[in-house]
């Protein structure tokens, strides 16, 4: 009996582990959204090309993100009179500021393309008065296994 528990505890993670799918692609995506599986988005900034008050910067910052996708729209290509189809998603979370100035809320916006271009745009709210102090946008394209900054997961 003890060996059974045993062989189950030691086999539970790795079935549980082996469910994640790596999307890599914007059709692997929408169909895993279609499909009503959790889908998880990681984003490597510093890989990122960084528009910052309207400016391109040399350098993105060596910054890793996350967000969980869990409301999303999608817009088939000229629905909206947009030239190509895609989904957006958005997050906000009350968040310390990294710049020691109290408390923000984090609200981020994500944007995937069918090109398999990926848009983030980040802003800082200020927790009381709402007013936007920082604004970034970053992008880059899904990672296809070798390029690309933004990673999709499937659950």
């Amino acid at each position: 009996m003890k060996k059974l528990l045993l062989l189950s505890l030691l086999l539970i993670p790795g079935v549980l582990m082996a469910k994640t799918q790596k999307l890599n692609s914007f059709e692997g995506i929408m169909d895993a959204l279609k499909e009503g599986k959790v889908v998880h988005a990681v984003f490597y900034y510093k890989d990122c090309q960084l528009i910052s008050d309207n400016e391109i910067e040399d350098e993105s910052v060596d910054a890793v993100g996350g967000m969980k996708i869990d409301t999303w729209e999608y817009f088939a290509k000229g629905s909206i009179r947009n030239k190509e189809a895609f989904v957006v998603t958005s997050t906000s979370k009350l968040i310390a500021n990294p710049k020691g100035k109290g408390y923000v809320y984090n609200y981020v916006k994500l944007r995937i393309y069918e090109s398999g271009k990926v848009k983030i745009t980040a802003n800082y709210l200020d927790s009381v008065t709402h007013e936007e102090t920082m604004t970034e946008n970053f992008f880059t394209k899904v990672n296809d296994g070798e390029n690309g900054a933004a990673h999709f997961f499937a659950h």
